[in-house]
């Protein structure tokens, strides 16, 4: 373009930098739009999951109309983002277009006063065109590319966010593999507190609970007592002190290791989408079909598996919603059966069910717990009276300490709550 005519290539060039800047312009408003229309869809998303897992909440309150209302507000909200971006998306297309035939009318218009005047030649303006059509079609294309990738790159920067999180809890440099547990557990001087909290959960918090004992803790809400739990296989780290298994600090030992030799049974069984078969073998991913059978029968699943329509191989729907809260129950405990653990964690394992389904899957946890540690959190005073030691918090330290009989015969704060009823206000 230059070794054709230099003044016609100088009143092109100078009318690039207003098309970049403009093009620039609309392409950061799409790229806030999308950015914001990623969190939106997020939300809806959100909206509607929670919408259809709690579908029998719905229903039992008569909320459906509330629900459809919730999900038209984060809709319209979905829409208004939309709408900015389409609209950015059509000025970036209207301005790129219009500065094709913006330039093409200088360029004849110059080049035609160039002609009359001698500067340029007929045949160098007809080559010229064919140049400068050439150039504004790579631009397009180029144009064309940077909203392609501009929409990538809205997902992408999502994409590598997640994968840049860090762990709060990590492994230290000298972490080391667990060899065979016992299942020794102690607690010594710990202090903790959530990040959100201004007071200490636990303050110079001791406890010692010996291999194979059955420990169950109880108390009110608040007391302390899923905070012990998580701070063993460190779901969160102490504020202070340390939490030692077979002696060693669990800060000093390889998580997966630790988690390995844990097993965690919580009130919200959390069954993944898939069959019965995958959800029991999730306890030991290299568990034969044999094994699993056998952690069902022990955890007393097998008989109402059986009745399935498909056996082990039914599949069960997200979050396990085609089976009942005691089915879900067994299918958790035949998981922990097949991961065998040394160390076992029951966290209001039977609050959510009947009395008749909280027996049978109770008989599947006395089984569970033999020659196991088991720290047991019940809010039912009656399935933790066999317990060897039952710890008794409030206000977030320990108030009594014995087994069943002992505390009876004390006459304090456990004797009052079981004569009362039995059952905590949690």
């Amino acid at each position: 373009l230059i070794n054709i005519n230099m003044n016609l290539t100088l009143v092109l060039f100078a009318t690039l930098p207003l098309m970049i800047y403009t093009s620039t312009k609309f392409r950061m408003i799409m790229k806030s739009a999308q950015a914001k229309q990623r969190v939106q869809v997020g939300d809806l998303n959100s909206s509607i999951e929670d919408s259809l897992l709690g579908i029998k909440v719905v229903k039992s309150f008569a909320n459906e109309k509330v629900e459809t209302e919730k999900f038209e507000r984060e809709n319209k909200k979905f829409l208004r983002i939309k709408e900015i971006f389409y609209k950015a998306m059509a000025g970036f297309t209207v301005v790129t277009k219009s500065f094709d035939g913006i330039m093409y009318l200088i360029i004849i218009s110059c080049g035609g006063l160039f002609m009359i005047s001698n500067k340029i030649s007929a045949g160098d303006m007809m080559a010229y065109v064919m140049y400068v059509t050439s150039l504004l079609t790579t631009v397009r294309r180029i144009v064309e590319f940077t909203e392609q990738f501009q929409r990538g790159m809205t997902g992408i920067e999502r994409f590598t966010e997640i994968m840049d999180a860090k762990s709060e809890i990590v492994d230290s440099e000298n972490a080391v593999l667990m060899g065979k547990v016992k299942g020794l557990i102690e607690f010594e001087n710990v202090d903790f507190k959530y990040e959100s909290d201004t007071k200490n959960v636990l303050e110079k918090f001791n406890l010692k609970i010996n291999p194979g004992a059955n420990l169950a803790i109880v108390g009110p809400s608040g007391a302390g007592k899923t905070t012990i739990c998580n701070l063993i296989p460190r779901f969160y780290d102490v504020t202070s002190g340390s939490i030692k298994v077979d002696g060693r600090d669990v800060r000093e030992i390889k998580l997966e290791s630790l988690r390995n030799n844990i097993g965690i049974m919580q009130q919200d069984v959390y069954l993944f989408s898939g069959t019965v078969l995958e959800n029991i073998r999730y306890g030991n991913p290299k568990a034969t079909d044999e094994e699993v059978l056998e952690a069902a029968k022990m955890a007393g699943a097998l008989e109402f598996i059986e009745k399935l329509p498909n056996g082990l191989e039914t599949y069960v729907g997200e979050r396990g919603v085609k089976l009942s809260g005691g089915q879900k129950q067994r299918i958790s405990i035949a998981r922990v059966f097949l991961k065998n653990p040394p160390i076992l964690i029951l966290d209001e394992a039977t609050s959510a069910l009947d009395n008749k389904s909280e027996q049978i899957v109770q008989e599947s946890l006395v089984e569970l717990s033999k020659g196991r540690t088991t720290i047991t959190i019940a809010h039912r005073l009656t399935t933790v009276q066999n317990a060897d030691e039952i710890l008794v918090m409030r206000d977030r330290k320990i108030v009594e300490r014995g087994t069943h009989e002992d505390l009876m015969d004390k006459k304090g704060y456990y004797y009052d709550l079981y004569t009362k009823g039995g059952m905590l206000d949690l």
